[in-house]
């Protein structure tokens, strides 16, 4: 038995009951980096040392402790975009690349609080701008699956190590998609909470209306367990909810008689990869035959999703990236004056998709052209929010492809970045909408790579779309297939 393979709740169970020790756990998770991190490329920074003191401390807890600490001993990895007290924090990009945060954000300090082991920092699209992991300014993640394809973005370090089986779990930021669509790629479970449901305070910011923090994992009953530790209200993060947090985990029964799920036509889309749809349609089929019902439902102002993201994404971005001038922290080249240094520092510390973004934004954000295209674009955003609104109210989840096709080969959509842009284009709208949505397992394609089924639910209303995946995972075995590293 491999302890690295196994899930949180197993090892879970093990590390309650005293048969492995968090310090052998951890080891073993070093050893699985050792052995494959040379093909995956998953992990910016590995705090080794650090890692193992936090077991042994794992370990004396366990000892004393009487009551269950769901991950107190597990090993977990962070993608590179949360701030981590004393260990390198790069957001995948030179601007970064020698900065040290003097302190942890909120959901780092929660995972500590719990006990977890931080093994490392994950690679990412630079400041989370991408759907491949193919913008780190640093290198390339592959896929587990298959080494010459991407393993999505931007959360790409996280899903590849989850399914590499170099971490038991890990966290992700979900802006557009970037949890989901790379948990489909790689074959594992990514869920993106409502906004708000977990603190942004302490996470490097890409557009602050739209990001979201989020578990991947490799079965939904880890997903639940991690997202009952990392939820609940956060003063210090002024957008965060103060809502109950419910026991997830314990909603978990595979019981879904009674649900009405709606299927949207706008997401049936020609283009679509015929595999991609053909395993999504089996998938509902089996939940059909588990007790739920489906319906036909309409979402019509999905076309616009994409436009309308990318003006308020890449606008927020545009004002949330201005801090990076050379100041405070991070890369300074200097100028002939303060101007040539703040030019000189942005010119070289960021990388052509972040340039790219910033210029489209502040385009957006402009005189004269700001009620043309921001103030347009957030028009549509209500208008998506209110297609949710209306189609929940004879629908309890909603189900739709994660993503159009399966991982494409490294390279193939680095020069259009269109194509690249339409990867999110079934996860874009539950952002815009503020609304909670997973990716489970749910095939294969020809050539051996995953398919990712995306399950979106009301308003703060996780342990539905948890129920439902969970239900779907008990009638399947896609979550227990492993790459052949």
């Amino acid at each position: 038995m491999n302890l690295y393979s196994l899930t949180l709740h197993e090892l879970q169970t093990k590390l309650r009951k005293r048969e492995i020790s968090s310090q052998e756990l951890t080891e073993a998770v070093f050893q699985r980096i050792s052995a494959t991190e040379d093909r995956v490329h998953a992990f910016i920074t590995l705090c080794h040392d650090t890692a193992l003191r936090e077991a042994k401390r794992a370990d004396e807890r366990l000892g004393r402790e009487k009551e269950s600490v769901p991950l107190l001993g597990i090993p977990i990895a962070l993608k590179d975009i949360f701030l981590t007290r004393e260990v390198l924090t790069t957001c995948g990009s030179k601007i970064l690349g020698n900065f040290i945060p003097p302190y942890d954000g909120t959901t780092v300090k929660k995972l500590k609080g719990a006990g977890a082991v931080i093994v490392g920092k994950t690679n990412l699209d630079e400041f989370a701008m991408g759907s491949s992991t193919e913008n780190s300014a640093f290198f390339v993640t592959r896929n587990p699956w298959s080494l010459e394809r991407v393993p999505g973005g931007s959360s790409g370090g996280s899903a590849a190590a989850v399914a590499a089986d170099q971490c038991v779990a890990a966290l992700g930021t979900d802006t557009g998609g970037s949890i989901r669509q790379p948990a489909a790629c790689c074959g594992i479970v990514g869920l993106k909470p409502t906004y708000g449901r977990v603190s942004r305070f302490g996470i490097i910011a890409y557009a602050s209306s739209l990001d979201q923090v989020g578990p991947m994992t490799k079965d939904v009953m880890d997903s639940a367990l991690m997202l009952e530790a990392i939820a609940g209200h956060d003063p210090s993060d002024s957008t965060s909810i103060n809502a109950p947090v419910p026991p997830f985990s314990r909603y978990l029964d595979g019981d879904v008689k009674g649900l009405r799920v709606g299927i949207p036509k706008e997401y049936f889309i020609p283009g679509m990869q015929p595999e991609v749809e053909q395993a999504v349609k089996e998938g509902l089929r089996t939940l059909e035959r588990n007790g739920i019902e489906t319906e036909e439902i309409s979402l019509p102002h999905t076309e616009y999703a994409v436009a309308g993201y990318y003006l308020v994404a890449t606008a927020e971005a545009s004002s949330n990236l201005a801090r990076y001038d050379g100041m405070k922290y991070g890369l300074r080249v200097p100028g002939t004056d303060l101007g040539g240094t703040y030019m000189k520092t942005r010119e070289q510390g960021f990388g052509p998709e972040v340039k790219r973004r910033i210029m489209l934004g502040t385009y957006a954000l402009s005189a004269g052209y700001y009620d043309a295209y921001y103030l347009k674009a957030q028009k549509v955003r209500a208008l998506i929010k209110k297609d949710f609104e209306d189609a929940f109210k004879t629908c309890d989840a909603i189900i739709t492809p994660t993503s159009p096709t399966t991982a494409f080969k490294i390279g193939e959509k680095t020069q259009d970045p269109l194509q690249m842009y339409l990867s999110d284009i079934f996860t874009i709208s539950v952002n815009l909408a503020g609304l909670p949505g997973l990716s489970v397992p749910c095939g294969f394609d020809s050539d051996g790579l995953p398919i990712g089924m995306q399950i979106v639910g009301k308003h703060l209303d996780e342990a539905t779309i948890l129920r439902i995946a969970y239900a779907y995972e008990q009638a399947t075995d896609w979550h227990k297939r492993k790459p052949s590293l």
